[in-house]
C-alpha cells in the first residue's frame, strides 16, 4: 500500500526541506524533485518578488526545474534560490550548457520583514544559507506544518499564518498535492471566528471539522486587512504524477490561483504578490481530457485546503507583540493530528 500523509510529499520523486529560524522570524523551504519536473507558474499578484520565473512562461525555452523556492524574506530572501541551487550543483544537477550544468531553481518571496523578529542580519542576509539549510534536510515522507520554512513568518488579517499542504487522488489514479506559504493581506478565516473560507473543501477534518457559519452575514464577508503600510503575498506549488506540458502545468497553476481566491479574502491584492508555480513529475500516464479536467478541479480545491491548513497548524512567534495563532483563541476547536496514514 502506497503511504499518503495529506502532504505534496505523496508525490513520488518529490522530497521537501525546510529551514527555519524563529529569532529572526522567517525560513525558506525548499520543494526538491528527484528528477527534473515540467513546470510552469502564473503570478497574479500586485507585488510579486521572484527569481527565474518568467522562464516558466509556456513560449520560453527551458521545460523543466530541479527545485521550487519558497522563502520569507521578501527581496533578501532571494538570496535563497542561491543556496538551494549550490546544493543542486554538488550533486550534479542542473540543464546542460556545453560541459557546464546550471540547475534551475525558480523561487517566489513573501514579505515578512515587520512580524517582530530580528532582521538585524549585517551585511549578508541569512538566506543564501538558509536555501543551502533547506536543500540539505529535503527528504520525502512527513514533514511539519505552521510556523515553519518559509511560513514561519507569515501572518494575515485576523490570525498568525503559516505553511500548508493537502494531496488528492483523480478518479484515474493520478496524485496531486499543493504546499503553501501563506502570508495573505487579507483573511483565511470567516470574520472574526474560527471558520475557514476552504470549509466546503476541507477532507477528514483536516483543519478542525468546523464547517462554515450558518448564516453568512454581510459582516462576514467584509474586507479584513493585516495593514496598509506592508505588502503580504501567498506562494505556493502545486505538483502532479501525471505526464503533463508545459502548457498544461501552465493551465494547472492558473486553476489553483482559484484555489487561493476561494481560501483568502480577498486574495490577488495590489499588495500582494500571490505566485503560483506547477510542475509534473511525469511518473504516470498522460490523461486524457476528462482526466485533465479532474486534475484543474483539485488543483483549485487542494490549494485551498493547504490555505487553510497552514493557518490552522500555526502557533504564534516566540517574540513580543507577535500576531495571535488560530490555536491560541481556539485552543478547544483544534483537532489533534492523527497518528498513522490515511489509506
Amino acid at each position: 500500500m502506497v503511504r499518503v500523509f495529506n502532504l505534496i510529499t505523496d508525490i513520488e520523486g518529490v522530497s521537501i526541506g525546510n529551514a527555519t529560524d524563529l529569532t529572526l522570524g522567517s525560513g525558506v523551504t525548499a520543494i526538491i524533485f528527484d528528477e527534473p519536473a515540467t513546470a510552469s507558474g502564473v503570478v497574479l499578484g500586485g507585488a510579486p518578488g521572484g527569481r527565474d520565473t518568467a522562464l516558466l512562461d509556456p513560449s520560453m525555452t527551458v521545460g523543466a526545474v530541479d527545485a521550487f523556492v519558497l522563502s520569507g524574506g521578501s527581496a533578501f530572501g532571494l538570496d535563497a534560490a542561491g543556496g538551494v541551487q549550490a546544493g543542486l550543483r554538488e550533486a550534479g544537477r542542473g540543464f546542460p550548457v556545453g560541459d557546464v550544468r546550471v540547475p534551475i531553481v525558480p523561487q517566489a518571496i513573501l514579505m515578512d520583514l515587520l512580524n517582530g523578529g530580528d532582521k538585524d542580519w549585517g551585511v549578508q542576509s541569512p538566506y543564501r544559507d538558509m536555501g543551502y539549510e533547506a536543500f540539505k534536510a529535503a527528504a520525502k515522507g512527513r514533514f511539519a506544518l505552521g510556523t515553519v520554512g518559509a511560513g514561519a513568518g507569515a501572518t494575515t488579517a485576523t490570525f498568525k499564518g503559516g505553511l500548508g499542504s493537502a494531496s488528492a487522488e483523480t478518479s484515474a489514479g493520478l496524485r496531486i498535492a499543493a504546499i503553501v506559504a501563506v502570508n495573505a493581506l487579507g483573511s483565511a478565516t470567516v470574520g472574526e471566528g474560527p471558520h475557514f473560507w476552504s470549509a466546503p473543501f476541507e477532507q477528514n477534518q483536516e483543519f478542525g471539522g468546523l464547517g462554515l457559519p450558518a448564516p453568512i452575514t454581510e459582516d462576514h464577508t467584509r474586507m479584513r486587512l493585516k495593514g496598509m503600510n506592508t505588502t503580504a503575498t501567498t506562494i505556493a506549488a502545486i505538483v502532479t504524477d501525471a505526464d503533463l506540458t508545459k502548457q498544461e502545468a501552465h493551465r494547472l497553476a492558473i486553476m489553483a490561483h482559484d484555489g487561493l481566491a476561494r481560501a483568502l479574502l480577498p486574495a490577488h491584492l495590489p499588495l500582494d504578490g500571490d505566485t503560483v508555480f506547477a510542475a509534473s513529475t511525469g511518473r504516470k500516464q498522460r490523461p486524457d481530457l476528462p482526466v485533465f479536467l479532474e486534475l484543474c478541479h483539485f488543483a483549485t480545491t487542494v490549494l485551498a485546503r493547504a490555505v487553510a491548513r497552514g493557518v490552522y497548524e500555526a502557533t504564534a512567534l516566540p517574540v513580543p507583540g507577535a500576531q495571535q495563532a488560530w490555536r491560541d483563541r481556539y485552543p478547544d476547536r483544534a483537532i489533534s493530528p492523527k497518528q498513522g496514514d490515511i489509506a
